[in-house]
């Protein structure tokens, strides 16, 4: 500090106008040059700099969170679809044993009216008596997911038919189609329980017939 007395000070700024103009641009400088401090004794920049970081791993940490968290949900969804699915295909296929047991029967009922002429020599009122007891008897397999095949027309498939006679053809476009069914066939839902025994169409070539 100057030991010339504030007075003489004052008056010689005054009486040097350029020297008091340079004295406050100097403190004005200092004043800028040194960074503001925030109330923790850091900067602003470094105060706003610390804050993003932390924003930045909070966003990191919490889209990490959700994630795990979708990824879970979505799992215990498909585990919800899966049992589901395990539950319908037990009930759909839980009778599957028992019709299988009860197609012989159906059969016997068959046989037992395909021949008509026999068939017509019983009693009436016993036949109609039978006959009911044997369309009840169907319509409770079919409304538990039998379906009788008839599959006259159709391409023959030894994954589905049973192939146990032959009917020669000069069509071409017939070769290898079914003409008539022997022993009726069935399916329960989608699975073959028993496959029709069917006549089947081919043509025969001058070679074949020698």
């Amino acid at each position: 500090m100057s030991d010339e007395p504030k007075e003489e000070q004052d008056i010689k700024y005054e009486t040097d106008p350029e020297g008091a103009e340079n004295a406050s641009m100097s403190r004005q400088s200092s004043d800028e040059a040194e960074p503001k401090k925030s109330g923790f004794g850091k900067s602003e920049s470094e105060t706003v700099s610390g804050l993003k970081e932390r924003l930045a791993l909070a966003l990191k940490e919490k889209q990490e969170y959700l994630d795990k968290w979708q990824r879970g949900a979505a799992e215990f969804q498909n585990i919800r679809k899966r049992d589901a699915e395990d539950n319908e295909r037990f009930r759909k296929y839980a009778a599957e044993n028992l019709v299988s047991e009860l197609l012989p029967v159906l059969d016997s009922f068959n046989m037992a009216f395909s021949n008509k002429e026999a068939w017509e020599k019983v009693d009436k009122n016993w036949r109609v008596g039978v006959e009911y007891i044997a369309n009840q008897l169907k319509g409770v397999l079919e409304s538990n997911g039998l379906k009788e095949l008839n599959p006259i027309g159709e391409k023959f498939d030894p994954m589905l038919h049973e192939a146990v006679e032959f009917e020669e053809v000069v069509d071409e476009s017939k070769n290898q189609f079914i003409t008539d069914v022997i022993h009726k066939g069935y399916s329960f839902y989608d699975r073959v329980l028993k496959a029709p025994k069917v006549k089947v169409a081919e043509t025969r070539t001058d070679a074949d017939k020698k």
